[in-house]
């Protein structure tokens, strides 16, 4: 089809040249593969076309104009136009940059100068707020400090009156009314802790505290006690566990735990020492009480602790030093709430 399409060509170009002979236009034909072109051009005007000088280096696929080529000089006038106008978009250009960096700049050092004084003055607060609180701290300490003297004095006091009345219980064995004396002493004691404490921790004392070992001992050694646990999950689910018989001893003998307790207790069975950070009592090479956070009846560090790091919602779980009862809610659930109270095991 090529071939075709070139002999085609050919034809009509002869074909016009033949034409035209007379009309004085010149031919000029070039052969190029198997066609062969033939370009018919203007008559010259004198010299307003440049000639084809021999010699020239000619490429054949250049496109042949009918209009003369343009002069050097209006070349090298436009290049030199062209770089001009470059040369101003190129100081435009770095113009427009260099006022963007120093605007950008500006901007940041302004915003970083903000965060800065935002900071500070977040740390002053937050300082202050520190200070108010250990300050609050210090004379919380100090105020349960003296508390707790005042009470160790008066509870050493009426054991000393109840020593007494047991002494005279032994001699003259009136037994009703001496039994009724001693409780009545025992609920007096009772009464003085409870008006010392809510007098100076109120708030206190409603949200989150622990009796002490000592006056549970001291309780629960004068009769028979009752232990009931309350426990409260995270979905508002409340159980309970029930002891009959509860019993602690003294602090020579570790605050061990003694009483009744199922199989399935989350209590030692068969009773365990108290443990804290400072006294490791529990039966495990470790210290439970320091690695999980708290004093508690540890054995072999065991499957509860009530005075476990207290979680809120959302971080409660896959905790194992966490307020846990290991068979209400497994070994790493963090409770929401937990209660302890103890009562005479006879109380109607």
């Amino acid at each position: 089809h090529l071939h075709g399409r070139c002999l085609a060509f050919l034809i009509t170009a002869h074909s016009t040249a033949k034409a035209n002979s007379s009309s004085g236009r010149k031919y000029h034909r070039i052969q190029h593969g198997q066609c062969s072109y033939t370009f018919i051009l203007p008559e010259g005007d004198g010299g307003s076309c440049r000639e084809f000088k021999a010699g020239t280096p000619y490429n054949a696929n250049a496109l042949q104009r009918d209009a003369p080529q343009p002069e050097a000089d209006f070349s090298n006038q436009k290049i030199q136009q062209l770089e001009h106008v470059m040369e101003n978009y190129t100081q435009w250009l770095q113009k427009l940059q260099q006022s963007a960096v120093h605007n950008h700049t500006a901007a940041m050092l302004e915003m970083g100068t903000s965060l800065l004084s935002q900071t500070a003055e977040q740390t002053r607060k937050l300082t202050n707020v520190e200070t108010q609180v250990l300050n609050q701290t210090s004379r919380l300490e100090i105020q349960l400090l003296e508390n707790s003297l005042s009470t160790n004095k008066l509870e050493k006091e009426l054991m000393i009156q109840i020593n007494e009345i047991n002494k005279i219980h032994d001699k003259n064995g009136s037994v009703d009314f001496f039994y009724a004396f001693r409780k009545n002493i025992e609920e007096l004691m009772i009464m003085i802790h409870s008006i010392l404490v809510s007098s100076t921790q109120m708030h206190l004392v409603s949200a989150e505290h622990w009796l002490g070992n000592e006056f549970v001992h001291i309780l629960t050694n004068q009769r028979e006690y009752a232990l009931r646990v309350e426990l409260t999950d995270w979905d508002e689910h409340q159980v309970f566990s029930q002891y009959d018989s509860f019993h602690i001893d003294s602090e020579k003998h570790n605050y061990s735990h003694s009483g009744t307790a199922g199989r399935q207790s989350s209590l030692a069975i068969h009773g365990a020492d108290f443990s804290t950070k400072d006294m490791d009592n529990d039966n495990c090479t470790c210290k439970c009480a320091l690695m999980l956070s708290g004093g508690w009846w540890y054995d072999a560090c065991g499957p509860s602790n009530l005075n476990g790091v207290y979680y809120r919602q959302g971080q409660h779980v896959g905790k194992f030093n966490g307020i846990k009862w290991h068979y209400f809610k497994g070994p790493s659930y963090s409770l929401r709430s937990t209660v302890m109270m103890i009562r005479p095991a006879d109380f109607a």
